[in-house]
Parts: C-alpha cells; structure tokens; sequence
C-alpha cells in the first residue's frame, strides 16, 4: 500500500513495528506520515530521578500502540483509558466498525469477530510482555557482570580521549569555550543538510571503532542472553546489559555530546540532556538487511557507523513527522566509518537496503526531561508516569528548567 507520503522513499511500515502507534494528531481528519516509534527494553542504571516512564509500560505513551496482529500482518493499535485495567480497543461492533482503526484492520483482513477477540488477546500479551521488559534486561545485565569474559577489557575503562576523533573534541571543546556560537561551531561540522539541520562529524578513532567491534563481536558469539535493541532490529546489542553505558555512553553524552548539542538544537533540549538510551545495530546478508521509516523516542540523535566492508545501507531523512509530506524527497545520507550523523528524534528517517557486507551502528537517543516531562515525543500530550527501570523512557517526577516545546513543531 502507498500513499502520497512514498514518493522517492518506502512508507512507514505497518505490521514490522509492535511498538509502533498508528493515531492522528487530536483535532484532524486526517494526517499523512502515520506516527512511529521504537520499542524500549531496559536502560542502564541511572539516579532515582530519572526512573520514570509513561503510563503503556515499553511503550512511551499513554495512547499507545498494540501487538502484531495474524490479520495480514497489521500491527494493531489501542488506547487505554486512564483508571481502566484493560485494553478498550474494538470492545464494540459498533466502535469496530467506525473508528479509524478498524478501518485499517478490515482493509487488511480483520473482518469477522473472531479475528477482533484474536486481536484482543494478542495485545494483552504484548502488554504483559512489555511490563516483564524491565525486570528481565536487569537479570540479562546481572548476569553478563557476573559471568561474561571481554575480550578487549580496555574499552570497559573510563572514555579517553584518545578513542575520539580530534575532529569531534575540537568541536566539543569549542561548544564549552566562552562566547562559542553556531556560526563558529558550524565551521567545525560537516552540514549535511541545512534545511533539515542534519550534521556529521568525526567521533571515534578507526583503532576503537576497531576494538569495539571486536568486544561487540565476542559478545555475539558468546552464550551469554542477549536483549536486542528493539522490534525493528533484531540483531545488535544493548550498551547497558553490556556493561558500556557508564564508562562509554554516559561521559560522550555529558562531557562531549551536551555542550555541541546546546549549540546546534537548543530548542529541543540541547543544553539539558540528562539521560540516553544507547545501542548497537547490526545488518548483515540474511539477518537484517533494512530499516523502515520511523523517528524516535529522543529529542536527539547521535547515529556512529563502527563498521565493516559494507555497500548500501544508506540513510534517509525525510521532515518532522508533524510535517503533511514529511517523505517527500528524501534525503540519502552514505556511512563513513567513525562519523556520527547528528539529527533531531523526530526527523523520519530510515536506511536503505544492505547490498553487500556487514554494517555495525551505535546509535544514541538523547533525551532531555525538560522537554519530554511537558510534552512526551511518541504521543505529544503531557505524559502520565510510572516506576520503570534504569533511564527508563527519559522522563523524571522532577521538575528540571523548561524548555519551550512550542518550538519543537
């Protein structure tokens, strides 16, 4: 199925993404792209301030998203009512056959009422699944402490600036220096597209790109529980259960990624960055090839290629998901081992088909609770928290310096 919204670029997927809600924005008949997400595991330990999460568990969102459905593969989508224990989607023939979702379903195979009450039970399941998201990464994460062996133990050390590009802690040095600017920093990226406000720039050696794949590779052929990144992905690895959050992630996005972001997207929580979800993706010739369009649960987005000998596999970037032809021309962005494609969450993006080879990415969702505590990025409304694990979905019950989320959209 195609719609104005595939010109030059392959629609948002329906069917691949259970974690991915389908709804239009309050007040409008209709909207063009459909709203995506990426699913949440578990993220690393982090302040008892920040172990927060919306209301759906593993969803980020109040009305939030369902199960894959048997019915022609359509990825079914509900709401929960507030103070509601179960799900309300398609509770009525009636609400089944006028609401804007059943539509969808019918025109995919959901047609009779044992295919709705099929339907039902499957986002159930999801959502108990979801809830078990947590607790489970946090034993996987036990475990691998207790018993994985490294092999490349060095990169299990405090971040050094040895392992970053001079290129990246120039500009890092820059952004903190007194009186630095955009104008000024901007000559120390790559501008990718100005118009879209993407940016490149050099942020890892080629030896720690080259260890890390080692350590990432060693992790793989081990026996050791692996949680993937999420629904889309189904090979890689998360950075916290590995243990990489704290002396990897965690000083990149404090001491390195905040001042530059302040700098280059300060209306999207730039200078407060608090918190991350960070992992790694792997494409590879009979696993996953591709990457539908989506945006992500991030204010920000640090995208690093680590490697291999790869061909294809390119970026795309169409709009903000709030634009109406958001995926009109896209733009395709190449790899470059060690460069880090800086762009705001809500960008549609996705990557092109994998030709030959294997690409490895480490992907980083900023996340900044002075803006998503206001407006939350998967649903736009003001979120409703609960307890969650680590980081959990960025938000926090503290009220941190605002950031006007007016200018978001």
């Amino acid at each position: 199925m195609r719609g104005p919204w595939t010109v030059g670029a392959p629609p948002p997927r329906v069917g691949a993404f259970p974690e991915v809600p389908l709804r239009r924005p309050a007040g409008r008949r209709h909207a063009a792209p459909w709203r995506r997400r990426e699913a949440r595991d578990a993220s690393a330990a982090a302040p008892a301030s920040a172990l927060r999460t919306c209301t759906w568990p593993g969803t980020g969102c109040t009305f939030a998203s369902g199960a894959s459905s048997s019915c022609a593969g359509t990825t079914a989508r509900c709401s929960q009512r507030k103070n509601r224990g179960s799900v309300t989607f398609l509770r009525s023939r009636r609400y089944a056959r006028w609401s804007f979702y059943s539509q969808i379903l019918r025109r995919r195979g959901c047609v009779s009422s044992q295919d709705f009450q099929q339907l039902l039970a499957e986002l159930a399941q999801e959502v108990e699944r979801r809830r078990q998201l947590g607790q489970e990464s946090a034993a996987r994460r036990a475990l691998i402490a207790s018993s994985y062996h490294a092999a490349r133990p060095e990169i299990y050390s405090s971040l050094q600036d040895a392992a970053l590009a001079p290129e990246f802690l120039a500009a890092s040095e820059y952004s903190a220096s007194p009186g630095a600017d955009l104008q000024g920093l901007l000559q120390q990226l790559e501008t990718v597209s100005e118009e879209k406000r993407i940016y490149r720039v050099p942020v890892f050696t080629a030896s720690f790109c080259q260890a890390l794949l080692e350590e990432l590779e060693h992790f793989e052929q081990s026996d050791m529980p692996k949680g993937r990144p999420n629904t889309m992905n189904n090979y890689g690895v998360l950075m916290s259960e590995l243990g990489l959050d704290q002396p990897l992630v965690t000083p990149l996005r404090e001491h390195f990624l905040q001042p530059l972001m302040a700098l280059l997207f300060p209306e999207c929580g730039g200078g407060c960055l608090d918190s991350h979800r960070a992992f790694v993706v792997k494409y590879a010739l009979g696993q996953d090839l591709e990457l539908g369009c989506h945006y992500d649960n991030a204010e920000l987005t640090l995208n690093v290629a680590l490697g291999k000998a790869f061909t294809g596999g390119a970026l795309y970037f169409g709009g903000l998901f709030q634009a109406p032809a958001a995926l009109m021309e896209p733009l395709e962005v190449e790899h470059v081992v060690g460069q880090g494609v800086l762009h705001r969450g809500g960008q549609l993006h996705g990557a092109r088909p994998l030709r030959t080879g294997e690409r490895w990415n480490l992907i980083v969702w900023l996340r900044a609770s002075a803006v998503r505590n206001h407006l939350c990025p998967m649903c736009c409304q003001k979120p409703n928290l609960v307890d969650d694990e680590g980081f959990g979905d960025g938000f926090t019950r503290d009220e941190p310096s605002t950031v006007d989320v007016c200018a978001l959209t």
